[in-house]
Protein backbone atom coordinates (compact mmCIF):
# COMPACT_ATOMS: atom_id res chain seq x y z
CA UNK A 1 0.00 0.00 0.00
CA UNK A 2 2.77 2.36 -0.03
CA UNK A 3 2.54 3.78 -3.46
CA UNK A 4 -0.48 5.57 -2.51
CA UNK A 5 0.99 9.53 -2.20
CA UNK A 6 -1.71 12.08 -1.50
CA UNK A 7 -0.98 15.55 -3.28
CA UNK A 8 2.44 16.70 -3.45
CA UNK A 9 3.47 18.61 -0.13
CA UNK A 10 0.26 17.17 1.52
CA UNK A 11 -1.07 17.70 5.02
CA UNK A 12 -4.42 17.74 6.22
CA UNK A 13 -5.01 20.84 7.28
CA UNK A 14 -3.96 22.16 3.42
CA UNK A 15 -6.85 20.53 1.65
CA UNK A 16 -9.58 23.07 0.38
CA UNK A 17 -12.56 21.39 1.85
CA UNK A 18 -15.83 21.70 -0.67
CA UNK A 19 -18.09 22.28 1.89
CA UNK A 20 -16.66 25.79 2.84
CA UNK A 21 -18.73 27.54 0.11
CA UNK A 22 -21.76 25.99 1.10
CA UNK A 23 -20.65 26.92 4.93
CA UNK A 24 -20.14 30.74 3.78
CA UNK A 25 -23.30 31.05 1.87
CA UNK A 26 -25.37 29.53 4.77
CA UNK A 27 -23.83 32.14 7.18
CA UNK A 28 -24.72 35.08 5.21
CA UNK A 29 -28.45 34.40 5.49
CA UNK A 30 -29.25 32.37 8.56
CA UNK A 31 -28.63 33.07 12.40
CA UNK A 32 -27.20 29.58 13.12
CA UNK A 33 -25.23 27.30 11.04
CA UNK A 34 -24.25 23.93 12.41
CA UNK A 35 -21.17 21.86 10.85
CA UNK A 36 -21.81 18.46 11.52
CA UNK A 37 -19.78 15.17 11.20
CA UNK A 38 -17.71 12.39 13.47
CA UNK A 39 -14.56 13.79 15.19
CA UNK A 40 -11.72 14.00 13.35
CA UNK A 41 -13.47 14.89 10.32
CA UNK A 42 -11.53 18.71 10.34
CA UNK A 43 -14.69 20.22 11.39
CA UNK A 44 -12.50 22.69 13.86
CA UNK A 45 -9.66 23.43 11.40
CA UNK A 46 -12.76 24.44 9.24
CA UNK A 47 -14.95 26.69 11.26
CA UNK A 48 -11.63 28.26 12.86
CA UNK A 49 -10.54 29.30 8.92
CA UNK A 50 -14.15 30.83 8.71
CA UNK A 51 -14.52 32.66 12.87
CA UNK A 52 -11.02 34.44 11.33
CA UNK A 53 -12.82 35.09 8.08
CA UNK A 54 -15.55 37.15 9.88
CA UNK A 55 -13.89 38.33 13.29
CA UNK A 56 -16.19 35.43 15.50
CA UNK A 57 -14.90 34.59 18.80
CA UNK A 58 -14.32 30.57 19.26
CA UNK A 59 -15.01 28.65 21.86
CA UNK A 60 -14.81 24.99 22.09
CA UNK A 61 -16.70 22.70 24.30
CA UNK A 62 -14.00 20.74 25.03
CA UNK A 63 -12.82 22.64 27.12
CA UNK A 64 -14.42 21.56 31.00
CA UNK A 65 -14.49 25.46 32.16
CA UNK A 66 -15.84 26.10 29.10
CA UNK A 67 -18.46 23.15 29.42
CA UNK A 68 -19.21 23.34 33.41
CA UNK A 69 -20.10 26.93 32.52
CA UNK A 70 -22.41 26.57 29.63
CA UNK A 71 -24.08 23.50 30.99
CA UNK A 72 -24.39 25.30 34.68
CA UNK A 73 -26.38 28.82 32.71
CA UNK A 74 -26.45 28.51 29.19
CA UNK A 75 -27.98 32.20 28.77
CA UNK A 76 -25.63 33.41 31.09
CA UNK A 77 -22.89 31.73 29.54
CA UNK A 78 -23.69 33.58 25.54
CA UNK A 79 -24.83 36.64 27.23
CA UNK A 80 -20.74 36.76 27.90
CA UNK A 81 -19.75 36.42 24.21
CA UNK A 82 -20.14 39.13 21.87
CA UNK A 83 -21.28 38.06 18.34
CA UNK A 84 -20.64 35.87 16.09
CA UNK A 85 -19.96 33.19 18.43
CA UNK A 86 -18.68 29.59 17.06
CA UNK A 87 -19.28 26.87 19.56
CA UNK A 88 -17.14 24.05 19.00
CA UNK A 89 -18.51 20.05 20.09
CA UNK A 90 -22.36 21.90 20.89
CA UNK A 91 -23.62 18.88 21.46
CA UNK A 92 -22.10 18.72 25.12
CA UNK A 93 -24.36 20.81 26.57
CA UNK A 94 -27.49 20.48 24.59
CA UNK A 95 -29.38 23.21 27.14
CA UNK A 96 -26.85 26.11 25.43
CA UNK A 97 -29.18 25.43 22.27
CA UNK A 98 -32.22 26.26 24.05
CA UNK A 99 -30.38 29.72 25.17
CA UNK A 100 -29.38 29.93 21.52
CA UNK A 101 -33.06 29.77 20.30
CA UNK A 102 -33.94 32.30 22.54
CA UNK A 103 -31.24 34.56 21.44
CA UNK A 104 -32.24 33.79 17.76
CA UNK A 105 -36.11 34.59 18.63
CA UNK A 106 -34.82 38.14 19.82
CA UNK A 107 -32.96 38.90 16.96
CA UNK A 108 -32.47 37.28 13.77
CA UNK A 109 -28.99 38.59 12.47
CA UNK A 110 -27.43 36.15 9.43
CA UNK A 111 -23.99 34.00 11.14
CA UNK A 112 -24.43 34.89 14.90
CA UNK A 113 -23.92 31.80 15.71
CA UNK A 114 -21.62 28.68 14.11
CA UNK A 115 -21.85 25.65 15.60
CA UNK A 116 -19.97 22.37 15.27
CA UNK A 117 -21.02 18.80 16.76
CA UNK A 118 -19.31 15.18 16.87
CA UNK A 119 -23.39 14.03 17.50
CA UNK A 120 -26.08 13.96 14.57
CA UNK A 121 -28.84 16.48 16.20
CA UNK A 122 -31.47 15.55 14.14
CA UNK A 123 -31.63 11.76 16.20
CA UNK A 124 -31.71 14.15 19.15
CA UNK A 125 -35.55 14.90 19.36
CA UNK A 126 -34.95 17.90 22.17
CA UNK A 127 -31.96 19.36 20.19
CA UNK A 128 -33.34 19.45 16.74
CA UNK A 129 -36.76 20.51 17.95
CA UNK A 130 -34.86 23.61 19.93
CA UNK A 131 -33.50 25.37 16.42
CA UNK A 132 -36.08 23.71 13.40
CA UNK A 133 -36.37 26.35 11.20
CA UNK A 134 -33.98 28.82 12.68
CA UNK A 135 -30.73 26.55 11.66
CA UNK A 136 -29.23 25.39 8.57
CA UNK A 137 -27.12 22.41 8.79
CA UNK A 138 -23.66 21.91 6.99
CA UNK A 139 -22.71 18.10 6.54
CA UNK A 140 -18.90 17.42 6.85
CA UNK A 141 -17.69 13.85 6.17
CA UNK A 142 -14.28 12.40 5.92
CA UNK A 143 -12.33 13.36 3.00
CA UNK A 144 -13.86 12.60 -0.88
CA UNK A 145 -11.01 11.60 -3.10
CA UNK A 146 -11.74 14.96 -4.82
CA UNK A 147 -10.41 16.69 -2.16
CA UNK A 148 -7.33 14.86 -1.75
CA UNK A 149 -6.29 15.02 -5.03
CA UNK A 150 -7.26 18.87 -5.50
CA UNK A 151 -10.15 18.44 -7.55
CA UNK A 152 -14.07 19.39 -6.99
CA UNK A 153 -16.04 16.13 -8.32
CA UNK A 154 -18.91 17.06 -10.70
CA UNK A 155 -19.98 13.38 -11.17
CA UNK A 156 -23.43 14.07 -9.47
CA UNK A 157 -24.91 16.70 -11.44
CA UNK A 158 -23.09 14.86 -15.11
CA UNK A 159 -24.45 11.66 -14.25
CA UNK A 160 -28.09 13.22 -14.36
CA UNK A 161 -26.51 15.25 -17.25
CA UNK A 162 -27.36 14.87 -21.66
CA UNK A 163 -24.06 12.72 -21.78
CA UNK A 164 -22.45 10.19 -19.51
CA UNK A 165 -19.83 11.65 -16.60
CA UNK A 166 -16.41 12.28 -18.57
CA UNK A 167 -13.20 11.03 -17.16
CA UNK A 168 -10.26 12.86 -17.53
CA UNK A 169 -6.43 12.02 -17.05
CA UNK A 170 -5.52 10.18 -14.57
CA UNK A 171 -3.39 12.04 -12.31
CA UNK A 172 -2.46 9.37 -9.43
CA UNK A 173 -0.89 6.08 -9.34
CA UNK A 174 -3.00 4.87 -6.23
CA UNK A 175 -5.02 1.69 -6.46
CA UNK A 176 -8.14 1.60 -5.84
CA UNK A 177 -7.49 -1.13 -2.84
CA UNK A 178 -5.42 1.22 -1.51
CA UNK A 179 -7.69 3.87 -1.52
CA UNK A 180 -10.67 1.50 0.66
CA UNK A 181 -7.83 0.89 2.85
CA UNK A 182 -6.75 4.10 3.35
CA UNK A 183 -10.29 5.42 3.89
CA UNK A 184 -10.69 9.88 4.27
CA UNK A 185 -10.18 10.76 8.03
CA UNK A 186 -7.87 13.76 7.46
CA UNK A 187 -5.21 12.69 10.24
CA UNK A 188 -5.14 9.06 8.66
CA UNK A 189 -5.24 9.63 4.92
CA UNK A 190 -0.86 10.95 5.20
CA UNK A 191 0.16 8.34 7.45
CA UNK A 192 2.76 6.66 5.31
CA UNK A 193 2.44 2.89 6.81
CA UNK A 194 -0.53 0.71 7.07
CA UNK A 195 0.62 -0.12 10.82
CA UNK A 196 0.88 3.93 12.19
CA UNK A 197 -2.96 3.75 10.57
CA UNK A 198 -4.22 0.54 12.67
CA UNK A 199 -2.84 2.70 15.68
CA UNK A 200 -4.24 5.64 14.55
CA UNK A 201 -7.99 3.79 13.92
CA UNK A 202 -7.48 1.70 17.41
CA UNK A 203 -7.21 4.77 19.21
CA UNK A 204 -10.49 6.73 17.42
CA UNK A 205 -13.11 3.97 17.96
CA UNK A 206 -11.77 3.94 21.87
CA UNK A 207 -12.40 7.42 21.72
CA UNK A 208 -15.72 7.68 20.16
CA UNK A 209 -17.11 4.80 22.24
CA UNK A 210 -15.60 5.20 25.23
CA UNK A 211 -16.22 9.17 25.12
CA UNK A 212 -18.70 10.29 22.74
CA UNK A 213 -21.45 7.49 22.85
CA UNK A 214 -20.94 7.28 26.68
CA UNK A 215 -21.79 10.93 27.06
CA UNK A 216 -24.93 10.70 24.94
CA UNK A 217 -25.92 7.59 26.57
CA UNK A 218 -25.59 8.60 30.10
CA UNK A 219 -24.36 5.31 31.61
CA UNK A 220 -21.74 2.78 31.74
CA UNK A 221 -21.93 -0.80 30.42
CA UNK A 222 -21.98 -0.26 26.58
CA UNK A 223 -18.91 -2.64 26.68
CA UNK A 224 -20.68 -4.84 23.68
CA UNK A 225 -20.70 -1.98 21.39
CA UNK A 226 -17.42 -2.37 19.80
CA UNK A 227 -18.48 -6.13 19.25
CA UNK A 228 -21.50 -4.72 17.59
CA UNK A 229 -19.38 -1.94 15.30
CA UNK A 230 -17.03 -4.89 14.26
CA UNK A 231 -19.79 -7.15 12.47
CA UNK A 232 -21.41 -4.63 11.31
CA UNK A 233 -18.29 -4.12 9.63
CA UNK A 234 -18.00 -6.97 8.58
CA UNK A 235 -21.37 -6.95 6.51
CA UNK A 236 -20.43 -3.50 4.23
CA UNK A 237 -24.01 -2.76 2.52
CA UNK A 238 -25.85 -5.58 4.08
CA UNK A 239 -29.63 -5.48 5.02
CA UNK A 240 -30.10 -4.13 8.34
CA UNK A 241 -31.48 -7.37 9.98
CA UNK A 242 -31.92 -7.31 13.75
CA UNK A 243 -32.76 -10.99 13.73
CA UNK A 244 -29.18 -11.64 12.44
CA UNK A 245 -27.87 -9.61 14.65
CA UNK A 246 -28.88 -11.08 17.85
CA UNK A 247 -27.96 -14.57 16.86
CA UNK A 248 -24.56 -12.78 16.09
CA UNK A 249 -23.76 -10.97 19.16
CA UNK A 250 -26.05 -12.63 21.48
CA UNK A 251 -28.00 -9.06 22.50
CA UNK A 252 -31.47 -8.76 22.23
CA UNK A 253 -32.97 -6.84 19.56
CA UNK A 254 -34.27 -3.66 21.71
CA UNK A 255 -30.71 -3.36 23.30
CA UNK A 256 -29.54 -3.98 19.74
CA UNK A 257 -31.93 -1.31 18.10
CA UNK A 258 -30.56 1.08 21.00
CA UNK A 259 -27.02 0.87 20.12
CA UNK A 260 -27.85 1.21 16.57
CA UNK A 261 -28.98 4.64 17.09
CA UNK A 262 -26.31 5.51 18.96
CA UNK A 263 -23.76 4.00 16.38
CA UNK A 264 -25.82 6.28 14.02
CA UNK A 265 -25.90 9.22 16.16
CA UNK A 266 -22.06 9.52 16.19
CA UNK A 267 -21.84 9.08 12.09
CA UNK A 268 -20.21 5.56 12.30
CA UNK A 269 -22.94 3.91 10.53
CA UNK A 270 -25.66 5.22 8.18
CA UNK A 271 -28.46 3.89 6.33
CA UNK A 272 -29.38 3.49 3.09
CA UNK A 273 -33.36 2.90 2.23
CA UNK A 274 -34.54 1.34 -0.34
CA UNK A 275 -36.37 2.99 -3.24
CA UNK A 276 -40.19 2.27 -4.47
CA UNK A 277 -41.86 3.75 -6.92
CA UNK A 278 -44.45 4.28 -4.75
CA UNK A 279 -42.79 6.62 -2.06
CA UNK A 280 -45.01 5.43 0.57
CA UNK A 281 -42.83 1.80 0.49
CA UNK A 282 -39.46 3.38 1.05
CA UNK A 283 -40.31 3.88 5.11
CA UNK A 284 -41.76 0.28 5.71
CA UNK A 285 -38.99 -1.72 3.97
CA UNK A 286 -35.38 -2.92 4.94
CA UNK A 287 -32.34 -0.36 4.49
CA UNK A 288 -29.07 -1.34 4.15
CA UNK A 289 -25.90 -0.55 7.01
CA UNK A 290 -22.80 2.20 5.49
CA UNK A 291 -20.04 2.36 7.25
CA UNK A 292 -19.27 6.13 7.30
CA UNK A 293 -15.45 5.00 6.14
CA UNK A 294 -14.17 2.48 4.27
CA UNK A 295 -9.96 2.79 5.83
CA UNK A 296 -12.22 2.27 9.24
CA UNK A 297 -14.35 -0.72 8.27
CA UNK A 298 -11.44 -2.59 6.72
CA UNK A 299 -9.52 -1.35 10.14
CA UNK A 300 -12.63 -3.57 11.98
CA UNK A 301 -12.77 -6.37 9.73
CA UNK A 302 -8.79 -7.12 10.09
CA UNK A 303 -8.17 -7.03 6.14
CA UNK A 304 -5.11 -5.39 4.69
CA UNK A 305 -3.61 -4.85 1.02
CA UNK A 306 -2.12 -8.33 1.61
CA UNK A 307 -5.54 -10.47 2.59
CA UNK A 308 -7.40 -8.32 -0.38
CA UNK A 309 -5.22 -9.31 -3.14
CA UNK A 310 -5.49 -12.92 -1.49
CA UNK A 311 -9.36 -13.08 -1.11
CA UNK A 312 -10.74 -10.37 -4.09
CA UNK A 313 -14.62 -11.70 -2.34
CA UNK A 314 -13.57 -9.02 0.58
CA UNK A 315 -13.97 -6.25 -1.87
CA UNK A 316 -17.50 -6.24 -3.34
CA UNK A 317 -19.12 -4.86 -0.38
CA UNK A 318 -16.33 -2.66 0.51
CA UNK A 319 -16.12 -1.07 -3.45
CA UNK A 320 -19.93 -0.77 -2.69
CA UNK A 321 -19.75 0.74 0.39
CA UNK A 322 -16.52 2.96 -0.78
CA UNK A 323 -18.92 4.67 -3.62
CA UNK A 324 -21.92 5.43 -1.67
CA UNK A 325 -20.13 7.36 0.43
CA UNK A 326 -18.52 9.09 -1.82
CA UNK A 327 -21.37 10.29 -3.76
CA UNK A 328 -23.04 11.40 0.18
CA UNK A 329 -19.84 13.43 0.59
CA UNK A 330 -20.70 14.98 -3.47
CA UNK A 331 -24.05 15.50 -2.70
CA UNK A 332 -23.21 17.87 0.28
CA UNK A 333 -22.14 20.09 -3.12
CA UNK A 334 -24.30 19.06 -5.95
CA UNK A 335 -26.00 21.60 -7.56
CA UNK A 336 -28.58 19.85 -6.98
CA UNK A 337 -28.22 17.03 -4.05
CA UNK A 338 -30.06 13.34 -5.28
CA UNK A 339 -31.54 10.95 -2.09
CA UNK A 340 -29.40 7.67 -2.43
CA UNK A 341 -31.06 4.69 -1.91
CA UNK A 342 -30.98 0.98 -3.02
CA UNK A 343 -33.30 -0.97 -5.21
CA UNK A 344 -34.49 -5.01 -5.06
CA UNK A 345 -37.34 -6.68 -6.06
CA UNK A 346 -38.57 -10.00 -5.22
CA UNK A 347 -37.70 -11.68 -7.96
CA UNK A 348 -33.89 -10.97 -7.06
CA UNK A 349 -32.94 -8.04 -9.37
CA UNK A 350 -30.86 -5.77 -7.30
CA UNK A 351 -28.75 -2.14 -8.17
CA UNK A 352 -26.65 -1.17 -5.45
CA UNK A 353 -27.30 2.26 -5.37
CA UNK A 354 -29.73 4.59 -6.80
CA UNK A 355 -30.08 8.89 -7.16
CA UNK A 356 -33.37 10.45 -7.08
CA UNK A 357 -33.69 14.50 -7.28
CA UNK A 358 -36.61 16.05 -6.27
CA UNK A 359 -38.20 16.33 -9.57
CA UNK A 360 -37.93 12.27 -9.86
CA UNK A 361 -34.84 12.23 -12.17
CA UNK A 362 -33.53 9.00 -11.21
CA UNK A 363 -29.85 7.38 -11.68
CA UNK A 364 -28.68 3.86 -10.99
CA UNK A 365 -25.31 2.33 -10.16
CA UNK A 366 -23.75 -0.73 -10.43
CA UNK A 367 -20.73 -1.57 -8.56
CA UNK A 368 -18.45 -4.43 -9.64
CA UNK A 369 -14.98 -5.18 -8.52
CA UNK A 370 -13.71 -6.52 -11.69
CA UNK A 371 -11.84 -4.57 -14.53
CA UNK A 372 -14.53 -6.74 -16.94
CA UNK A 373 -18.37 -6.07 -17.88
CA UNK A 374 -20.97 -8.04 -19.84
CA UNK A 375 -24.74 -7.37 -20.58
CA UNK A 376 -25.54 -9.17 -17.68
CA UNK A 377 -24.06 -6.62 -15.15
CA UNK A 378 -26.86 -4.38 -16.48
CA UNK A 379 -29.77 -6.52 -15.86
CA UNK A 380 -31.25 -4.70 -12.23
CA UNK A 381 -30.74 -0.93 -14.18
CA UNK A 382 -32.68 -2.68 -17.17
CA UNK A 383 -35.41 -3.91 -14.06
CA UNK A 384 -34.76 -0.26 -12.33
CA UNK A 385 -35.56 1.48 -16.19
CA UNK A 386 -38.75 -0.38 -16.28
CA UNK A 387 -39.99 0.58 -12.67
CA UNK A 388 -38.95 4.36 -13.09
CA UNK A 389 -40.20 4.71 -16.45
CA UNK A 390 -39.72 8.29 -18.07
CA UNK A 391 -38.35 9.38 -14.40
CA UNK A 392 -35.01 6.47 -15.56
CA UNK A 393 -32.05 8.86 -16.69
CA UNK A 394 -29.49 6.88 -17.03
CA UNK A 395 -27.62 3.38 -15.56
CA UNK A 396 -24.14 3.16 -14.94
CA UNK A 397 -21.90 0.13 -13.50
CA UNK A 398 -18.63 1.51 -12.26
CA UNK A 399 -15.78 -1.26 -12.60
CA UNK A 400 -12.13 -1.24 -12.29
CA UNK A 401 -11.36 -1.02 -15.96
CA UNK A 402 -10.40 2.37 -17.81
CA UNK A 403 -12.78 2.28 -21.01
CA UNK A 404 -16.32 4.72 -20.81
CA UNK A 405 -18.17 1.51 -22.69
CA UNK A 406 -21.96 2.15 -24.10
CA UNK A 407 -24.22 -0.60 -23.75
CA UNK A 408 -27.47 0.72 -24.71
CA UNK A 409 -29.86 2.97 -24.94
CA UNK A 410 -28.72 5.18 -21.27
CA UNK A 411 -26.57 2.51 -20.53
CA UNK A 412 -23.04 2.69 -19.58
CA UNK A 413 -19.98 1.19 -17.86
CA UNK A 414 -17.50 3.71 -16.78
CA UNK A 415 -14.05 3.88 -14.56
CA UNK A 416 -14.05 3.99 -11.15
CA UNK A 417 -12.39 6.93 -11.13
CA UNK A 418 -15.28 8.76 -13.07
CA UNK A 419 -16.38 9.59 -9.09
CA UNK A 420 -13.79 11.60 -8.42
CA UNK A 421 -12.66 12.23 -11.82
CA UNK A 422 -15.22 14.20 -13.74
CA UNK A 423 -14.78 17.62 -14.51
CA UNK A 424 -12.20 16.66 -17.84
CA UNK A 425 -13.14 16.49 -21.11
CA UNK A 426 -14.92 13.00 -22.02
CA UNK A 427 -12.87 10.60 -23.84
CA UNK A 428 -14.89 8.51 -26.47
CA UNK A 429 -16.68 6.04 -25.63
CA UNK A 430 -15.91 2.47 -27.30
CA UNK A 431 -18.52 0.53 -28.51
CA UNK A 432 -19.35 -2.86 -26.28
CA UNK A 433 -18.19 -6.49 -27.60
CA UNK A 434 -21.43 -8.68 -27.15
Amino acid sequence: MGDFQPSVGYTACMLTRHATTRLRAALADRPVVLLHGARQTGKTTLVRTVAEEVGARYVTLDDLTMLAAARGDPAGFLAGFGQPLVLDEVQRAPDLLLAIKAAVDRKRTPGRFLLTGSANVLLVPRVAESLAGRMEIVPLWPFSQGEIEGATEGFIDAAFGDAPPPLGRSSSSARLTDRVLRGGYPEAVPLASAERRRAWFDAYVTTILQRDVRDLARIEGLTELPRLLALLASRPMAQLNYADLSRGTGLPQSTLKRYFALLETVFLVRLLPPWYANIGKRLVKTPKVLLADTGLAAHLMGINAARLSQDRSLLGGLFENFVAMELVKQAGWSVDPPALYHFRTHEGDEVDLVMERRDGALVGIEVKSAATVTAADFKGLRTLAEAAGRCFRRGIVLYTGAEVVPFGSKLYALPMEALWRGSAQQPEAKKAKR
